[in-house]
């Protein structure tokens, strides 16, 4: 099961050293999402980060970005809906719907649907999948390894989230309000 985490989308303080911590906790992935943020930041960001740890960085909101560092690969979202002309490397969507994971698992390295529970990072942002709708979605192949959980995920659900055989979990708030940070 893949572990990512998603950056908030403003600056934060040392973020180079806390994405490096997150790293060799065992993360997998990092997703650069950060769409109230200028792109000059995000460039001094990923200079502080070493080859290798770029090449596990999956870029939202400045695509620019993916060539110039040598990054995993793009996300599209409802900010950026479309991927640069001729690109063939890692890609990733978020979805909101099971309808959509239908519509895009295929034509994707994976997709994000959420909010799976009531988000953390954003008052307000309740669940849009009840048990029953998940556990019927995992049995009809809908929720599969190209799916990852997003949205309330912490560490405590992730082995409800494998008994529903997503292929992935995605973390922002639990990330960043752990006492670890």
């Amino acid at each position: 099961m893949k572990l990512i985490a998603i950056t908030k989308p403003y600056c934060e303080n040392d973020e180079a050293a806390f994405i490096r911590r997150l790293f060799e906790s065992g993360f997998d992935i990092v997703h650069l999402r950060k769409p109230e943020t200028d792109i000059n930041y995000c460039r001094a960001l990923l200079e502080k980060l070493t080859e290798e740890e770029r090449k596990k960085i999956i870029v939202h909101d400045h695509h620019i970005l993916y060539e110039e560092f040598s990054l995993k690969g793009i996300h599209i979202n409802k900010n950026v809906t479309t991927l640069p002309k001729d690109y063939q490397g890692f890609k990733t969507r978020s979805c909101h719907s099971l309808e959509e994971v239908k519509m895009y698992k295929n034509d994707f390295d994976y997709v994000f649907l959420s909010p799976i529970f009531d988000s953390i990072s954003k008052v307000g942002y309740k669940s849009a999948f009840d048990e029953e709708v998940l556990k019927k979605a995992s049995e009809q192949g809908i929720i599969d390894e190209k799916v990852v959980a997003l949205g309330g995920v912490t560490f405590d659900k992730i082995p409800y989230l494998k008994e529903l055989k997503f292929g992935g979990v995605a973390m922002m708030g639990s990330v960043f309000k752990s006492p670890r940070r």
